[in-house]
C-alpha cells in the first residue's frame, strides 16, 4: 500500500440541515485524523435561507474547532422552483438548535460569494480538488456560467441528489436538491465527464437511529459535540416520523453522509457508468434525473451513479469516526 498518498483536498458546498450537520462532522472528524485537507465551505441557498445556512456552517466549524476555514456565501436564486426546507430541518436549519451552538466569528455580509471561492480555489489547484455538493447545484452552475470549463477542473464532483428508480422527495418525480434549480443541475451536469451521484435510491436506507447516537456520545457525554448530535438526532427524528420518510422507523435519514462514504469509505458502494440528464421542461416531471438505461451503445456519459449501499459497514465507519471528534 502507498503510504505516500496526500489527503484529498475537498470542497465542500453545503446548505445546513441537519444530515448535512452530521455529513460536516463526519468531514471534520477526517480532517482532524490526517485523512482530509478542507479547503473551503461553500454555503448554499437550500434548506433555508442563504444568511442561514452560511451562519450555521461558521457554527458548525466553530463547534469542531475549524474555525479558520473559509466559508462563502451562497448565491442567492432569485426565481425559486420550490420553498425551502425548514419544515424538516427547523426554521433555523439546525432543528431549532443553532442558538445552541458558538457565535460565529465570520462575517456574512463581509464574506466572499461562494462562486467566487470555488473559481479562485479550482484554477490555483487545477485537477486536484475534490467538490462535495450536498445542496441545490446553484454556486457550482454559478461558477461555471462565469468562468466556462471552470468545473473541468475539478477532479470529480460528489453531487448527493437526484432520484431513479423511486419517487422523489419533494415532487412524485423529484429529490429536492435538483429539484430546487433544475436549471442550475442542467448546468453542473452538462458540464464535464467527472460527475459521482448519489441518489434517494441509496439513501433511503440511511436511517440514523437514536441508539447510534447515544453510542457516539458515550465516549465523551460532556462534550459539546456529543449533547449536539443527541439533540439534534431527537429533534430530526421528531420530524421525519411526522412526515414518514423512515417507514415508522424511530431515526433519520442522512442522505449526505453517503458523500463521505463514496470518497473514505468506496468498498461500501457500487455503481454504474452513464449519461444523466435532468428534466427542466416537464410540468409533472421537472427536476427528474434520467439515466439512459437502454442497450444500445451510447456516447458522452458523465457521470457514475450509485446503485447499492451497504449501510452496515457506512455506518460502522461513520459512528467509529465521530466517536474521535467528541
Amino acid at each position: 500500500m502507498n503510504q505516500q498518498l496526500s489527503p484529498p483536498k475537498i470542497i465542500l458546498d453545503t446548505d445546513p440541515g441537519g444530515d448535512d450537520a452530521f455529513a460536516i462532522l463526519w468531514l471534520m472528524s477526517l480532517v482532524k485524523q490526517g485523512l482530509a485537507e478542507l479547503l473551503a465551505v461553500t454555503s448554499v441557498e437550500g434548506n433555508v435561507n442563504a444568511k442561514l445556512t452560511f451562519t450555521n456552517a461558521c457554527k458548525l466549524l466553530q463547534l469542531t474547532n475549524f474555525s479558520e476555514i473559509e466559508v462563502g456565501r451562497g448565491v442567492i436564486k432569485t426565481q425559486k422552483e420550490i420553498a425551502d426546507a425548514a419544515f424538516i430541518h427547523g426554521n433555523d436549519g439546525l432543528g431549532n438548535l443553532a442558538h445552541t451552538l458558538p457565535f460565529p466569528q465570520q462575517s456574512y455580509e463581509k464574506a466572499r460569494y461562494s462562486d467566487e471561492i470555488l473559481i479562485e480555489n479550482l484554477t490555483t489547484f487545477p485537477g486536484e480538488i475534490t467538490i462535495i455538493a450536498l445542496a441545490p447545484l446553484t454556486n457550482l452552475a454559478a461558477a461555471e456560467t462565469k468562468s466556462p470549463g471552470i468545473l473541468k477542473q475539478a477532479k470529480e464532483i460528489i453531487i448527493m441528489g437526484g432520484a431513479f428508480n423511486i419517487a422523489g422527495n419533494v415532487t412524485p418525480e423529484a429529490e429536492f436538491n435538483i429539484a430546487y434549480s433544475p436549471e442550475a443541475a442542467e448546468i453542473v451536469f452538462n458540464s464535464n465527464s467527472n460527475l459521482v451521484i448519489l441518489p434517494l435510491d441509496v439513501t433511503r436506507s440511511l436511517i440514523f437511529l437514536p441508539q447510534m447516537a447515544e453510542s457516539i456520545s458515550e465516549v465523551n457525554p460532556e462534550s459539546d459535540i456529543s449533547q449536539f448530535i443527541l439533540a439534534l438526532t431527537k429533534a430530526m427524528t421528531q420530524t421525519s416520523l411526522s412526515h414518514r420518510e423512515t417507514q415508522g422507523i424511530s431515526g433519520f435519514l442522512v442522505h449526505d453522509a453517503v458523500t463521505l462514504a463514496y470518497l473514505f469509505y468506496p468498498e461500501t458502494l457500487q455503481f454504474q457508468r452513464g449519461r444523466v440528464e435532468v428534466e427542466v421542461m416537464g410540468k409533472l416531471t421537472k427536476g427528474k434525473t434520467i439515466c439512459d438505461r437502454r442497450h444500445r451503445a451510447k456516447m458522452g456519459t458523465n457521470a457514475w451513479v450509485a446503485q447499492q449501499v451497504n449501510s452496515a459497514d457506512l455506518f460502522a465507519a461513520f459512528l467509529e469516526d465521530l466517536k474521535i471528534l467528541v
